[in-house]
């Protein structure tokens, strides 16, 4: 079956989710986790400790948060296993309508990819 990650979007410092959103996530996530679909996930900290390596014109520089440009930032993620992409993608919806439901007020970007599972790239 096809492996997909799924990102959270969202502003950086918008506060704590409602405890509500936590409730249905929680509820949303043990249905999915019962039916082998939601394999693993988590939420992420803030950029404040993050680490990022550049590469850039062949030099490695590591560049420490927090980040005065970075306005949206992966505030979770998960890796899901569906039968079809049209099966990951209704529940990707499913999972944005549980934001829209319990946290109307920020603007939450879900997004669903799938995870290649070999060496697809084109040839040089």
């Amino acid at each position: 079956m096809p492996r997909f990650m799924g990102f959270v979007r969202m502003e950086e410092n918008i506060g704590t989710p409602p405890k509500a959103l936590f409730d249905a996530m929680d509820e949303y996530i043990g249905e999915r986790a019962a039916k082998g679909i939601f394999l693993d996930g988590g939420g992420l900290y803030g950029t404040e400790d993050a680490v990022n390596y550049v590469v850039r014109k062949g030099e490695v520089t590591r560049v420490d948060g927090p980040y005065a440009e970075g306005k949206e930032v992966v505030g979770g993620w998960s890796i899901l296993e569906y039968p079809t992409v049209e099966d990951a993608a209704a529940d990707q919806q499913s999972f944005a309508e549980l934001h829209a439901k319990y946290w109307p007020e920020v603007t939450v970007i879900s997004t669903l990819r799938q995870i290649s599972t070999g060496p697809d790239a084109p040839e040089e």
